[in-house]
């Protein structure tokens, strides 16, 4: 279908569930959410769904393209640019009368070269490939820390046999000869030209003259990879990592697309996190919290000594400085933050029985004093 007609008949904006007026980056998440979940690699069956959010994110996502696309959908809407073209069957009526009206076309038409006939045409040419999501699954040491980890993918990667030319060894590329190296046909329609993207070479301006024989041509193969990924000290649950070009292979010499990893963090038996801080909580007796004591804690890289002050309550926290997630380049290290908690035993000994009740007859402090006396 030309790209004109396909604008016309499609509203891209709908397919990405956004508004016309949404912002570039309302398009962008629009599109890798719905591209995470129709993505044919996770969830087999909705190539087509797929391939329709992709369509639609390479003209919204472009804001040459977006302008040409939201004008085209204005002329059509108006009569202008109808579906099937000026003066056929189901199209808008154009009058040559009406081009005193106009005034300069060219004008008007702006920059719609790539769709009307002219000299201002735009070939499909290369396009940048599609952005990749995956998912890795750390332990909180290496969260902590921050680790080199890999990521496996199966999609699209450029074609080792031809280096993604799609060519076969020895071979090159010629000019397309059914559109002469333009990418574009011209379709007369008499007052007008309307151009298609070319069948042939699909938009590029040339053809290989023998195709390579593991891609056919295409310059990308499916295959299995693995991308390492740096992940910086103290990433969080559910953070997304952005690894610059190691998505799709680009068409041609376009780039290649993003790959966009999200971090799944283990819980951890003793620890936990409070952003660059970590948690623990350390049972203390009651001798230790009313007497004080000095308590050996673990840390992520051994153990540390902690001071208890006497009368020290339950619930209680001590810092110690840089023990928890490293300093980066932008962050200074946390600390660990270590919370008290005064164990009530179960079971007495009789010693540790008389010891108590001694206590209780010695104590002339009453803990509920500030509630008064109730009747």
């Amino acid at each position: 279908m030309p790209p004109q007609r396909e604008w016309l008949e499609t509203d891209y904006y709908q397919v990405l569930g956004v508004s016309p007026t949404a912002s570039d980056k309302e398009i962008s998440r629009a599109y890798r959410r719905l591209a995470k979940q129709y993505h044919p690699d996770v969830h087999p069956g909705n190539e087509e769904k797929f391939k329709e959010i992709t369509a639609a994110y390479d003209v919204l996502g472009d804001p040459q393209k977006r302008k040409e696309y939201d004008e085209v959908r204005r002329l059509g809407a108006s009569g202008l640019g109808g579906l099937g073209g000026f003066g056929r069957p189901g199209g808008g009526t154009f009058r040559v009368g009406d081009l005193g009206d106009l005034g300069d076309l060219s004008d008007l038409l702006g920059g719609l070269g790539s769709v009307f006939g002219g000299g201002r045409r735009r070939r499909a040419g290369p396009q940048r490939g599609a952005d990749l999501e995956a998912e890795l699954h750390l332990s909180f040491e290496d969260a902590v820390r921050g680790v080199t980890a890999p990521v496996h993918l199966v999609s699209e990667a450029a074609c080792e046999t031809c280096g993604g030319s799609g060519a076969a060894p020895g071979s090159h590329s010629v000019s397309c000869p059914q559109c002469h190296g333009k990418g574009v046909l011209d379709e007369n329609q008499g007052l007008f030209s309307l151009s298609r993207i070319c069948p042939r070479c699909n938009g590029k301006g040339t053809v290989v003259e023998k195709p390579c024989p593991t891609c056919r041509g295409t310059g990308t193969t499916r295959r299995s990879r693995e991308v390492k990924v740096r992940i910086p000290p103290g990433v969080e649950e559910g953070q997304r990592i952005r690894v610059k070009g190691r998505g799709a292979p680009g068409r041609g010499t376009a780039p290649p697309g993003d790959l966009y990893v999200t971090v799944h963090v283990a819980p951890h038996r003793l620890f936990g996190r409070r952003g660059r801080h970590l948690t623990l909580a350390v049972p203390v007796t009651f001798a230790e919290a009313a007497l004080g004591a000095t308590i050996t804690v673990p840390t992520l890289d051994g153990n540390v000594t902690v001071r208890i002050p006497p009368g020290t309550q339950s619930g209680q926290t001590f810092r110690v400085r840089g023990r928890g997630v490293p300093a980066t380049g932008r962050e200074p290290a946390g600390d660990l933050l270590v919370t008290v908690e005064v164990q009530v035993p179960r079971h007495l000994t009789p010693e540790e029985r008389a010891a108590i009740e001694a206590y209780a007859k010695a104590s002339t402090g009453n803990v509920r004093q500030h509630l008064g006396t109730v009747a």
